[in-house]
């Protein structure tokens, strides 16, 4: 490494999440890496001529925010101008969406489809003042009668269509849903235009994918994006042919030569890991051995910047669907199930763990998503037979979301190395939803992130973009606080955890997911200087204001990549 810095930032606060969670007043950059972390005279030492020399008075500096699971691409294709933002506070109505869908109809020629997605009927005003009253294709209809219409909900397990789109999809009274799917019909037996988890695809399927040309803008749209967010790494959840119906088709084969293609090219300016998807929501072992076959990057890709890592695979749907397996029934009745194939609860499971053999034979890391404390008892008794069968030291497998998952389980995983990704902005925004769901108790208990981390599970926390904004400040604010987005009120106070519990989920633990920490996720000497900037005292603010807080800067590679206003000077 060069003796004289590139950069350096001095007079702040320097956060390095290292194991002692050390705190420096400065840090020295040269070539792409850290150099020093001090004192300011130990660093400014460090200055030549050519130097930058950037007087952080007071600010913050942490290692680049690591997202470690967000949809980079589908992300950028569900908003404008690819489609409809319908997300609180866009939209606080079912009358809202209905006019969103209106204008659009108006401007679209007729025939052609009408897209959006992050509607919540925990924000709807209708469904707030009714308990009963939910989205229905007569809404839509009324206001697009001559559009195929498709609203996919925040969580991307449930989308809302127009009779339109039903007609195309061939889904009339008495249509059988696909394997882990749900048809929902009303008291006459007509669908409502209500489909959840797999099915969806029977019209999610017929909506024109983007191109790769159009996938990479809206790539490098996203890292712009991320970058004023202050990331400079994520992880690509499930990119492969079972994503080709999964939010527009943002998750399939084409999105992932898109990546290549921009990382050949020197454009991808983020570092970005993926799992692959190689089998459905309702899919078998023998889609993920068939999907896998030439599924990879090419070796000739700076795995710096891009890396298959691992391989997603779905166990069960989201508890505010009511599609998560559950041990204990939901208020309203049912325990939810596995979405993968098979004729019963056994069947499933079995296939469940099989698919799970099948990739972690193959010498992949899996994230698997699962909620429901039944299902996750499945995954993680799943990952350990499947490492008994075929030994891997170090796999790092790991839950996805993992809402309800069990002490039990979280011993298991913990005491097998595997982990835990957890969506602490999701748990702010369905609190108060939850609670009419599951109850007040285990609505507390949902995303136990304290309980994991005390069973010695290295938690991730991440967005899972679209569904939630990439704002990793909301989420450590949420794993601070526990408050509810809609009321304010705290839902699981002993699931709390401090601040520096919350930074190292979205650093130097999303950086062992990615089997990288010995390189990134902490600001120590030697590794690579990806920094973000805060634009005041992180360890001074009130939990409540940390989402206020500026990001100023953005390193990555030692190099400038985002500055806010007049910060850099």
């Amino acid at each position: 490494m060069p003796t004289t810095a590139d950069l350096i930032l001095t007079g702040g606060d320097v956060l390095t999440i290292d194991d002692a969670f050390s705190v420096a007043r400065a840090v020295a950059v040269g070539g792409g890496r850290i150099l020093a972390v001090g004192s300011d005279a130990e660093i400014s030492a460090l200055a030549g001529p050519d130097t930058r020399v950037i007087d952080l008075a007071g600010r913050t500096v942490l290692p680049g925010i690591n997202d470690s699971h967000l949809h980079g691409a589908a992300w950028a294709l569900t908003r404008p101008p690819f489609a409809l933002s319908l997300g609180h506070p866009d939209v606080r109505s079912i009358a809202d969406i209905a006019g969103a869908v209106r204008r659009a109809a108006a401007t679209t020629p007729a025939g052609q489809w009408i897209t959006g997605l992050g509607w919540d009927v925990g924000y709807l005003a209708e469904c707030r003042a009714d308990g009963s009253r939910r989205p229905g294709r007569g809404d839509l209809d009324s206001v697009a009668p001559d559009h195929p219409v498709c609203l996919t909900d925040f969580s991307g397990h449930m989308a809302w269509v127009n009779s339109r789109a039903l007609e195309r999809a061939g889904i009339t009274r008495g249509s059988e849903p696909p394997a882990g799917g749900v048809i929902e019909t009303d008291a006459a037996g007509e669908p409502t235009g209500i489909l959840k988890e797999a099915a969806q695809a029977l019209v999610q399927g017929l909506v024109p994918p983007a191109t790769v040309a159009q996938r990479k803008a809206a790539i490098r749209a996203a890292v712009a994006a991320l970058h004023a967010e202050g990331i400079t790494s994520y992880t690509e959840p499930g990119l492969g042919p079972g994503g080709a119906e999964i939010l527009g088709g943002g998750l399939d084969t084409g999105t992932l030569q898109a990546y290549v293609e921009l990382a050949r090219a020197g454009q991808l300016a983020s570092r970005v890991r993926v799992l692959l998807l190689p089998a459905p929501m309702g899919g078998s072992a023998s889609d993920v051995a068939d999907g896998l076959r030439g599924l990879a990057v090419p070796d000739d890709v700076d795995p710096a910047r891009l890396a298959v890592i691992g391989v997603k695979v779905f166990a069960d749907g989201v508890p505010p669907n009511e599609t998560a397996w559950m041990r204990e029934p939901y208020t309203g009745g049912g325990h939810g199930g596995l979405c993968v194939h098979g004729a019963d609860a056994g069947l499933k499971e079995a296939e469940l763990a099989e698919m799970i053999r099948v990739a972690h034979a193959a010498g992949y890391q899996l994230g698997v998503h699962v909620t429901g404390d039944r299902a996750i008892d499945a995954v993680a008794d799943a990952f350990v037979a499947a490492d008994r069968a075929h030994p891997r030291p170090d796999a790092r497998h790991y839950v996805i979301h993992g809402d309800f998952a069990s002490p039990e389980s979280l011993e298991k995983l913990a005491a097998h190395g595997y982990g835990v990704n957890m969506n602490p902005a999701i748990k702010w925004t369905i609190a108060d939803l939850m609670d009419d769901v599951v109850g007040g108790e285990r609505s507390d208990y949902q995303w136990p992130v304290r309980s994991a981390t005390e069973a010695g599970i290295a938690v991730c926390a991440s967005s899972d973009a679209p569904i939630t904004a990439p704002d990793w400040r909301r989420g450590v604010a949420a794993m601070m606080l526990r408050e509810s987005k809609a009321t304010g009120r705290v839902s699981g106070p002993g699931q709390r955890v401090p601040l520096e519990t919350a930074l190292r989920a979205y650093t130097v633990n999303a950086a062992r997911q990615d089997f990288a920490e010995s390189w990134k996720g902490t600001v120590e000497p030697g590794k690579v200087a990806d920094l973000c900037v805060l634009g005041g005292d992180l360890r001074a603010t009130d939990p409540h204001d940390i989402p206020g807080l500026d990001i100023d800067l953005t390193v990555l590679d030692g190099r400038i990549v985002f500055a806010r206003d007049n910060a850099s000077e």
